[in-house]
């Protein structure tokens, strides 16, 4: 099958030689227009399609390996599909929250969507996009003191949950049943329930809690842990960016951080 396809797209591609030597050479731009879309390159093209340089025809195929890395070098370096981050985005907009250090809310994103979505998406796929600065905010304790709160820009959301979704139902098997922090389906209202049960047949409980954990954590120990459960590498390449993300203060100032993941929501 793999025989029969090279042999097609190779008589496809002397065809099309053939018939461009019999008309007039022309210079054709490489920026194209979608048709109701943002003007691309050529470096941004369909999936199948043929791509006119000079007097030669291309035809290429986007086909991808298992790690997400793309066969042909005419084609994203990372093969992420475009409806994984229309669902990022649903997700988050469900979600709500402020706005980053940009000032753009979830709505003033909206306004023109399908662009800020699109760009994105492609400079995930190329391997070109960074995360920019996390807002720091200082939220009061119900015990006295502050507890630092990392804000996201939207777009900065909607990528981290790009990564959230394929990473997380690997991860989620490898969690106990009573673990219910921030998985999917379970809730602190579900903890409390099994513990008020549990309370009936037992007289005593066991409380532990790992002080400064966000605030802590070695990025070289927390990728360690990530690259035993994918071998992805745009996963790979965005969680280690995130983490040496700087951080933006009140006052406008910017740190970097050699520790420690932004505690966000």
């Amino acid at each position: 099958m793999v025989q029969a396809l090279e042999w097609n797209v190779g008589t496809c591609i002397s065809m099309q030689r053939e018939k461009l030597k019999r008309t007039t050479r022309k210079s054709l731009s490489t920026e194209a227009r979608c048709r109701g879309g943002v003007a691309r390159s050529s470096e941004e093209d369909p999936v199948i399609g043929l791509e006119r340089r000079r007097d030669i025809v291309q035809l290429y195929i986007r086909r991808s390996t298992g790690n997400g890395r793309s066969l042909l070098d005419r084609a994203k370096p990372w093969s992420i599909p475009k409806r994984w981050v229309w669902e990022a985005y649903k997700r988050v907009k469900a979600n709500g929250g402020a706005a980053g250090v940009d000032d753009q809310s979830i709505g003033e994103f909206e306004r023109d969507l399908k662009n800020n979505l699109y760009k994105l998406w492609n400079r995930m796929s190329s391997g070109s996009y960074f995360p920019p600065p996390v807002k720091r905010m200082q939220i009061a304790k119900r015990g006295g003191g502050s507890r630092p709160l990392g804000i996201p820009t939207v777009s900065d959301r909607i990528a981290q949950a790009v990564v959230k979704a394929y990473l997380e139902p690997e991860l989620e098997k490898h969690f106990h049943p009573d673990s219910y922090g921030y998985r999917p389906g379970k809730s602190a209202l579900q903890a409390v329930g099994v513990a008020r049960e549990r309370c009936w047949r037992y007289a005593w409980a066991l409380d532990l809690d790992i002080r400064a954990c966000f605030d802590s954590i070695p990025h070289e120990l927390l990728l360690k842990a990530v690259k035993k459960h994918t071998d992805c590498p745009w996963v790979l390449l965005y969680i280690e960016r995130w983490l040496q993300a700087p951080v933006q203060l009140e006052n406008g100032a910017r740190e970097l951080r050699q520790k420690g993941t932004p505690q966000g929501r």
